[in-house]
């Protein structure tokens, strides 16, 4: 069976040209998703409707012919598998209650997987109407990043209170980040056995944390996911995104359970050819320029193409699309990454 040429690059094979997929390329800037949005009524509502999830995952498929398809989910369903109440609300973002940081409320009494069950059948029904040579990935937010919603109860930009909070209460916190590392690995494994070929963990608050607490938090319970679930799914390729690590990269590089790094916007493209080559390398494109358009994004996207052309790499954001990002604009990039 021809292997789809995302696979293949993850597996270590330099492509000609870039395989190619976009973070949050199924979203708010594409007129199909807002129809669809609209229809399902609240976000939740649509990460939950199979038919819905499965069609505006395959509609960037559809209009850019890209080389994988992303699972539409949300990194926010482990909290309701763990017990706590999810909403989203217009123009604040979720909210999650209880929160942990205000509350006596313990995550490791409820542990209902059924939750998810629809996740899977969106999973089933993406893989059935994909293209053999396009890779579905599957993904999940790594324990660090979803447990700082979990005890604010909503998101933050500044991490130093949840810091606290697992400095204030160590065995708590310790409780928490194990039970989101075993509901993860449940929700991985159901993803994979629905038909996901690959899998990315999103840890989207490692910015500006100490070294320590990243290796112990973030990197070793993303490690323990990748390597449980890698055990049960041998050759089901894994990538980290451990975004705002900074040098920290090299620590995630050196783990051999990965087997691809996603660059945040903040990684010098050279610095991670010299420094991370142990692993595929994916991203690093600022989403912003795709939203200008224009020889700002042709030049950008030519050296990123050009700075990892002859090793194992996936053209890919160093972050999602924004909302008013132009259509037209991923398209002319697709053209430009594909010359």
């Amino acid at each position: 069976m021809h292997e789809a040429i995302f696979l293949k690059a993850l597996r270590g094979e330099a492509c000609h040209p870039h395989p190619v997929w976009f973070m949050r390329q199924a979203g708010r800037y594409l007129p199909e998703y807002r129809a669809v949005r609209e229809k399902a009524g609240s976000f939740l509502d649509l990460c939950f409707s199979p038919e819905m999830a499965a069609d505006v995952t395959l509609q960037p498929i559809r209009r850019y012919d890209l080389d994988a398809a992303i699972l539409f989910a949300d990194i926010l369903l482990m909290p309701m598998v763990l017990g706590q109440d999810l909403a989203f609300e217009s123009g604040e973002g979720p909210k999650l209650s209880p929160a942990l940081g205000s509350s006596e409320f313990d995550p490791s009494l409820l542990r209902n997987m059924d939750i998810v069950a629809p996740v899977y059948e969106t999973v089933r029904l993406v893989r059935a109407g994909l293209a053999k040579e396009k890779a579905l990935i599957g993904f999940a937010g790594a324990p660090w990043t979803v447990a700082t919603y979990m005890i604010a109860g909503h998101g933050v930009k500044d991490t130093a209170a949840l810091r606290r909070f697992a400095y204030d209460q160590p065995d708590r916190f310790a409780a928490l980040i194990s039970a989101l590392e075993d509901v993860t690995i449940e929700y991985l494994c159901g993803q994979v056995a629905a038909g996901a070929d690959a899998l990315q963990l999103f840890e989207s608050w490692a910015s500006g944390l100490p070294a320590d607490f990243v290796r112990q938090w973030c990197l070793a319970p993303a490690a323990r996911i990748a390597g449980a679930v890698k055990k049960r799914h041998p050759g089901v390729p894994v990538l980290a995104f451990p975004k705002g690590a900074g040098s920290l990269y090299l620590d995630f590089a050196a783990e051999p359970v990965f087997d691809g790094l996603s660059l945040g916007t903040e990684v010098d493209w050279q610095w991670a050819r010299d420094n991370l080559s142990a692993k595929t390398l994916q991203g690093g494109l600022d989403p912003l320029l795709v939203a200008a358009g224009g020889d700002g994004m042709r030049d950008a996207a030519r050296r990123l193409r050009d700075t990892f052309a002859g090793s194992p790499y996936i053209f890919n954001l160093g972050h999602g699309f924004v909302p008013d990002t132009p259509p037209e604009n991923v398209a002319e990039l697709v053209s430009i990454i594909r010359e």
